[in-house]
Protein backbone atom coordinates (compact mmCIF):
# COMPACT_ATOMS: atom_id res chain seq x y z
CA UNK A 1 0.00 0.00 0.00
CA UNK A 2 1.45 3.22 -1.47
CA UNK A 3 1.80 6.49 1.21
CA UNK A 4 -0.41 8.16 -0.77
CA UNK A 5 -3.16 5.48 0.33
CA UNK A 6 -2.40 6.02 3.73
CA UNK A 7 -3.46 10.19 3.40
CA UNK A 8 -6.76 8.40 1.44
CA UNK A 9 -7.76 6.46 4.87
CA UNK A 10 -6.51 9.49 7.47
CA UNK A 11 -8.76 11.44 5.62
CA UNK A 12 -11.90 9.39 5.31
CA UNK A 13 -11.50 8.22 8.73
CA UNK A 14 -11.11 12.06 9.77
CA UNK A 15 -14.32 12.88 8.01
CA UNK A 16 -16.25 9.83 9.07
CA UNK A 17 -14.93 10.94 12.36
CA UNK A 18 -16.88 14.53 12.04
CA UNK A 19 -20.12 13.06 10.98
CA UNK A 20 -20.29 10.79 13.75
CA UNK A 21 -19.56 13.53 16.61
CA UNK A 22 -22.46 15.86 14.84
CA UNK A 23 -24.51 12.65 14.39
CA UNK A 24 -24.21 12.36 18.42
CA UNK A 25 -24.54 16.57 18.89
CA UNK A 26 -27.41 16.10 17.03
CA UNK A 27 -29.06 13.22 19.14
CA UNK A 28 -28.05 14.87 22.45
CA UNK A 29 -30.02 18.28 20.94
CA UNK A 30 -33.45 16.25 19.86
CA UNK A 31 -33.35 14.65 23.39
CA UNK A 32 -33.46 17.84 25.76
CA UNK A 33 -35.25 19.60 22.99
CA UNK A 34 -38.62 21.00 24.24
CA UNK A 35 -37.49 20.43 27.94
CA UNK A 36 -36.07 22.96 30.58
CA UNK A 37 -32.68 21.99 30.03
CA UNK A 38 -32.93 24.01 26.89
CA UNK A 39 -33.07 27.41 28.50
CA UNK A 40 -29.90 25.92 30.58
CA UNK A 41 -27.98 25.04 27.90
CA UNK A 42 -28.39 29.06 26.45
CA UNK A 43 -27.26 30.04 30.17
CA UNK A 44 -23.75 28.17 29.67
CA UNK A 45 -23.41 29.58 25.93
CA UNK A 46 -23.76 33.27 27.84
CA UNK A 47 -21.79 32.28 30.46
CA UNK A 48 -18.55 31.31 28.15
CA UNK A 49 -19.72 34.72 25.84
CA UNK A 50 -18.78 36.80 29.36
CA UNK A 51 -16.01 34.25 29.94
CA UNK A 52 -14.78 35.47 26.27
CA UNK A 53 -15.08 38.93 26.52
CA UNK A 54 -13.58 39.68 30.02
CA UNK A 55 -11.00 37.77 29.09
CA UNK A 56 -10.69 40.16 25.43
CA UNK A 57 -10.94 43.30 27.78
CA UNK A 58 -8.85 42.70 30.18
CA UNK A 59 -11.84 42.21 33.11
CA UNK A 60 -10.03 40.13 35.57
CA UNK A 61 -12.14 39.80 38.21
CA UNK A 62 -15.42 38.92 36.00
CA UNK A 63 -13.02 36.21 34.10
CA UNK A 64 -11.27 34.55 37.27
CA UNK A 65 -15.54 34.78 38.60
CA UNK A 66 -16.55 33.37 34.71
CA UNK A 67 -13.71 30.53 35.40
CA UNK A 68 -14.76 28.95 38.21
CA UNK A 69 -18.17 28.44 36.90
CA UNK A 70 -16.58 26.85 34.27
CA UNK A 71 -14.80 24.91 36.76
CA UNK A 72 -17.17 23.59 38.69
CA UNK A 73 -19.76 23.28 35.72
CA UNK A 74 -19.37 20.06 34.78
CA UNK A 75 -20.38 18.44 37.83
CA UNK A 76 -23.30 21.33 38.22
CA UNK A 77 -24.63 19.71 34.56
CA UNK A 78 -24.84 16.42 35.99
CA UNK A 79 -26.85 17.58 38.74
CA UNK A 80 -29.07 19.86 36.62
CA UNK A 81 -29.65 17.88 33.16
CA UNK A 82 -29.84 14.79 35.83
CA UNK A 83 -33.36 13.72 34.43
CA UNK A 84 -32.64 14.41 30.36
CA UNK A 85 -29.55 12.33 31.04
CA UNK A 86 -30.95 9.47 32.75
CA UNK A 87 -33.78 9.70 29.82
CA UNK A 88 -31.12 9.18 27.43
CA UNK A 89 -29.20 6.54 28.99
CA UNK A 90 -32.66 4.63 29.19
CA UNK A 91 -33.23 5.16 25.35
CA UNK A 92 -29.84 4.24 24.91
CA UNK A 93 -30.40 0.85 27.18
CA UNK A 94 -33.68 0.18 24.85
CA UNK A 95 -32.40 0.31 21.62
CA UNK A 96 -34.41 3.39 20.96
CA UNK A 97 -31.68 6.08 20.40
CA UNK A 98 -32.01 5.83 16.81
CA UNK A 99 -35.86 6.34 15.01
CA UNK A 100 -37.97 4.19 13.88
CA UNK A 101 -38.35 2.87 10.64
CA UNK A 102 -40.32 5.54 8.50
CA UNK A 103 -42.73 2.94 7.21
CA UNK A 104 -43.75 2.19 10.71
CA UNK A 105 -43.91 5.66 11.79
CA UNK A 106 -46.10 6.57 9.27
CA UNK A 107 -48.62 3.21 10.35
CA UNK A 108 -48.20 4.62 13.99
CA UNK A 109 -49.55 8.52 12.52
CA UNK A 110 -51.81 6.98 10.34
CA UNK A 111 -53.49 5.14 13.19
CA UNK A 112 -53.03 8.52 15.84
CA UNK A 113 -54.96 10.46 12.97
CA UNK A 114 -57.46 7.86 13.07
CA UNK A 115 -57.88 7.22 16.76
CA UNK A 116 -58.85 11.37 16.79
CA UNK A 117 -61.13 11.63 14.11
CA UNK A 118 -62.96 9.27 15.52
CA UNK A 119 -62.90 10.20 19.64
CA UNK A 120 -63.46 13.83 18.13
CA UNK A 121 -66.87 12.81 16.35
CA UNK A 122 -67.94 10.75 19.78
CA UNK A 123 -67.49 14.11 21.66
CA UNK A 124 -69.09 16.66 19.46
CA UNK A 125 -72.25 14.94 18.97
CA UNK A 126 -72.40 14.69 22.67
CA UNK A 127 -71.25 17.57 23.64
CA UNK A 128 -68.32 16.77 25.65
CA UNK A 129 -65.50 19.26 25.57
CA UNK A 130 -62.31 18.53 24.81
CA UNK A 131 -59.06 20.00 24.14
CA UNK A 132 -56.30 17.98 22.46
CA UNK A 133 -52.92 19.29 21.64
CA UNK A 134 -50.17 17.13 19.45
CA UNK A 135 -46.43 17.78 19.81
CA UNK A 136 -44.49 18.51 16.32
CA UNK A 137 -41.14 20.08 16.16
CA UNK A 138 -41.75 22.60 19.29
CA UNK A 139 -41.13 20.36 22.38
CA UNK A 140 -43.86 20.45 25.05
CA UNK A 141 -42.08 18.78 27.67
CA UNK A 142 -42.60 21.69 29.93
CA UNK A 143 -46.37 21.50 29.36
CA UNK A 144 -46.60 17.43 30.05
CA UNK A 145 -44.80 17.90 33.49
CA UNK A 146 -47.95 20.02 34.80
CA UNK A 147 -50.22 17.22 33.86
CA UNK A 148 -50.53 13.31 35.05
CA UNK A 149 -48.07 11.40 32.97
CA UNK A 150 -49.48 8.45 31.06
CA UNK A 151 -47.27 7.51 28.46
CA UNK A 152 -50.32 5.03 26.55
CA UNK A 153 -50.78 4.15 23.56
CA UNK A 154 -53.45 6.46 21.39
CA UNK A 155 -56.63 5.20 21.53
CA UNK A 156 -60.22 6.84 20.61
CA UNK A 157 -61.23 5.08 23.65
CA UNK A 158 -58.85 6.13 25.60
CA UNK A 159 -59.32 9.74 24.41
CA UNK A 160 -62.84 9.54 24.83
CA UNK A 161 -62.51 8.41 28.52
CA UNK A 162 -60.37 11.24 29.18
CA UNK A 163 -62.63 14.02 28.67
CA UNK A 164 -65.68 12.79 30.23
CA UNK A 165 -67.20 15.09 32.61
CA UNK A 166 -66.87 14.38 36.36
CA UNK A 167 -63.39 12.35 35.64
CA UNK A 168 -60.08 12.76 37.78
CA UNK A 169 -58.42 14.16 34.36
CA UNK A 170 -60.99 15.94 32.45
CA UNK A 171 -60.32 19.43 33.16
CA UNK A 172 -56.84 20.47 31.13
CA UNK A 173 -55.32 19.26 27.82
CA UNK A 174 -54.17 15.89 26.93
CA UNK A 175 -51.04 16.61 25.25
CA UNK A 176 -49.63 13.73 22.40
CA UNK A 177 -46.01 13.51 22.11
CA UNK A 178 -44.94 11.22 18.93
CA UNK A 179 -47.86 9.54 18.55
CA UNK A 180 -48.37 8.42 22.32
CA UNK A 181 -50.25 10.27 24.85
CA UNK A 182 -48.04 11.32 27.26
CA UNK A 183 -50.22 12.79 29.50
CA UNK A 184 -53.65 14.14 30.50
CA UNK A 185 -55.07 17.04 32.75
CA UNK A 186 -51.88 19.53 31.30
CA UNK A 187 -52.09 23.30 31.80
CA UNK A 188 -51.49 25.46 28.76
CA UNK A 189 -51.06 28.57 28.42
CA UNK A 190 -53.93 31.16 27.75
CA UNK A 191 -53.94 33.24 24.60
CA UNK A 192 -53.73 37.17 25.76
CA UNK A 193 -55.35 38.42 22.25
CA UNK A 194 -57.82 40.82 21.97
CA UNK A 195 -59.39 39.77 18.41
CA UNK A 196 -60.61 35.69 20.36
CA UNK A 197 -64.15 36.35 19.91
CA UNK A 198 -65.95 37.13 23.73
CA UNK A 199 -68.12 33.80 23.07
CA UNK A 200 -65.35 31.63 23.46
CA UNK A 201 -64.46 30.19 26.60
CA UNK A 202 -60.84 28.66 28.12
CA UNK A 203 -60.30 25.93 26.14
CA UNK A 204 -59.84 27.90 23.14
CA UNK A 205 -58.19 30.49 24.91
CA UNK A 206 -55.72 27.86 25.78
CA UNK A 207 -55.53 26.13 22.14
CA UNK A 208 -55.00 29.50 20.92
CA UNK A 209 -52.23 30.29 23.29
CA UNK A 210 -50.17 27.13 22.73
CA UNK A 211 -50.35 27.69 19.01
CA UNK A 212 -48.46 30.72 19.41
CA UNK A 213 -45.29 29.67 21.61
CA UNK A 214 -45.26 26.27 19.84
CA UNK A 215 -45.68 24.25 16.23
CA UNK A 216 -48.73 22.07 17.80
CA UNK A 217 -51.71 21.63 16.54
CA UNK A 218 -54.54 21.49 19.28
CA UNK A 219 -57.76 20.60 18.50
CA UNK A 220 -60.85 21.61 20.57
CA UNK A 221 -64.22 20.18 21.16
CA UNK A 222 -66.90 23.16 22.37
CA UNK A 223 -68.66 21.82 25.52
CA UNK A 224 -71.28 24.41 25.02
CA UNK A 225 -71.86 23.70 21.04
CA UNK A 226 -70.73 20.54 19.75
CA UNK A 227 -68.25 22.66 17.16
CA UNK A 228 -64.91 21.47 16.63
CA UNK A 229 -62.04 23.99 15.86
CA UNK A 230 -57.97 23.97 15.01
CA UNK A 231 -55.71 25.94 16.18
CA UNK A 232 -52.13 26.15 14.49
CA UNK A 233 -49.17 29.33 14.64
CA UNK A 234 -51.69 31.36 16.35
CA UNK A 235 -54.46 31.05 14.31
CA UNK A 236 -58.21 29.76 15.35
CA UNK A 237 -60.48 28.25 12.71
CA UNK A 238 -63.95 27.26 13.93
CA UNK A 239 -66.70 24.96 13.20
CA UNK A 240 -64.56 22.52 10.56
CA UNK A 241 -66.48 19.34 9.70
CA UNK A 242 -65.65 15.94 10.14
CA UNK A 243 -64.24 15.68 6.70
CA UNK A 244 -62.48 18.75 6.96
CA UNK A 245 -60.81 17.87 10.06
CA UNK A 246 -59.31 14.60 8.61
CA UNK A 247 -57.59 16.15 5.32
CA UNK A 248 -56.19 19.06 7.81
CA UNK A 249 -54.67 16.24 10.19
CA UNK A 250 -53.90 13.91 7.13
CA UNK A 251 -51.98 16.68 5.33
CA UNK A 252 -49.91 18.42 8.68
CA UNK A 253 -49.59 14.76 10.52
CA UNK A 254 -48.85 11.84 7.98
CA UNK A 255 -46.03 11.52 6.61
CA UNK A 256 -45.66 13.66 2.96
CA UNK A 257 -45.09 9.76 1.23
CA UNK A 258 -48.45 8.85 1.94
CA UNK A 259 -50.16 11.83 0.54
CA UNK A 260 -49.45 12.76 -2.63
CA UNK A 261 -51.97 15.73 -2.70
CA UNK A 262 -50.70 17.42 0.48
CA UNK A 263 -49.78 20.53 -0.60
CA UNK A 264 -53.16 21.74 -2.50
CA UNK A 265 -55.37 20.63 0.34
CA UNK A 266 -53.25 22.19 3.22
CA UNK A 267 -55.11 24.45 5.49
CA UNK A 268 -57.80 25.17 2.60
CA UNK A 269 -60.26 24.65 5.21
CA UNK A 270 -63.80 26.18 5.23
CA UNK A 271 -64.41 27.12 8.49
CA UNK A 272 -64.17 30.73 10.38
CA UNK A 273 -60.93 32.23 11.25
CA UNK A 274 -60.53 33.83 14.51
CA UNK A 275 -63.95 34.22 15.74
Amino acid sequence: MSFADFDFLEYLANIVDILLVWFVIYKLIAIIRGTKAVQLLKGIFVILIVKFVSDYFGLNTLSWMMEQVLTWGFLAIIIIFQPELRRALEQLGRGRLFSRSGLQEEEDEEKMVEAIIKATDYMAKRRIGALISIERETGMSDYIETGIQLQSRISSELLINLFIPNTPLHDGAVVIQKNIVAAAACYLPLSESPFISKELGTRHRAALGISEVTDSITIVVSEETGNVSVTRNGELYRDLSGETLRELLTAELISPSRIKQAASTRWNWRGKKNG
